[in-house]
């Protein structure tokens, strides 16, 4: 059988007649086959000899899945992908508001909010496992945590304003004709009195206050120090080291809100108190 064969092919190429062979070159791939070795059409083809005459060998099933599956979405992409397929749904939904538009968008919509649960679970537990990723534990929440944070907060603040009055002290900018400076003025009073901090105040009217006899009235003090506008009342912090000035607020402020606003201006530091 093989003298049979081969005789012919013998003869078509003495006679100078090219046997055809197939398209693909070695490594192409078709229907899942990678081609091995450039091969002609009658062993590979017409006989389908297949591997054992080196004609193809089945691609590694990996390999085949990674031709068929293509590139990956990125998450984001992922997530651009399910936000506009739930608003395509609940477009479709109301203007065609069929029971099956309606359901499928509520059925669409239910699964993205089990997957939020999900991730709020996990998002909680690994809170739990991981303090230094737990927020609540530099700032409580819970009631009785909130409550001993605050009492150690404010037994450090008061040890600290006690000595502020050594380097600091406030200018007050009043007006008499201003209602909200007659409810600031005794707050301020208070606080000043119970820390011991020296308080200029400055009529910006040339009105008297009752709680600050020994004003003075502004004669381009607020200007200098850089302190916009004429809104009362206006506190402000003047650090005698620095010759600084740190505005601390603007209207009406309780007396926690005067000493968390100095405590929190001069001992500090930007983003670590949240």
């Amino acid at each position: 059988m093989f003298r049979i064969v081969v005789a012919p092919l013998l003869a078509l190429s003495l006679a100078g007649v090219a046997v055809p062979v197939l398209a693909q070159s070695r490594g192409a791939t078709t229907d899942g086959v990678e081609r091995t070795d450039a091969s002609d059409d009658f062993y590979c083809a017409e006989r389908r000899l297949g591997q054992w005459f080196y004609c193809s060998k089945p691609m590694p099933a990996e390999q085949e899945r990674q031709v068929s599956a293509g590139p990956q979405q990125s998450s984001v992409e992922r997530m651009a992908a399910i936000t506009r397929q739930l608003d395509e749904l609940k477009a479709k939904a109301i203007l065609d508001p069929s029971e099956e538009n309606v359901i499928a968008y509520v059925r669409f919509q239910r699964e993205q909010l089990d997957r939020a649960s999900t991730f709020s679970d996990t998002w909680q537990r690994a809170l739990w496992q991981n303090p230094d990723l737990d927020y609540t534990l530099q700032r409580p929440v819970s009631t009785v945590g909130k409550r001993a944070w605050l009492d150690n907060r404010r037994a450090d603040r008061d040890a600290v304003l006690a000595s502020l009055s050594q380097r600091y002290g406030l200018f007050y900018f009043y007006a008499q004709s201003c209602g909200a400076c007659d409810l600031f003025s005794p707050i301020l009073r208070s606080v000043a009195d119970s820390h011991r901090m020296a308080v200029m105040a400055v009529s910006m009217d040339g009105g008297p206050s009752r709680d600050f006899p020994n004003y003075v009235v502004d004669a381009g003090q607020r200007a200098r120090m850089g302190i916009p506008g004429n809104e009362t009342p206006a506190l402000v912090l003047f650090d005698t080291a620095t010759k600084r000035t740190i505005p601390v607020g603007y209207g009406i402020l309780s007396a926690d809100e005067i000493m968390d606003r100095i405590f929190a201006l001069t001992n500090t530091r930007v983003g670590s108190d949240f």
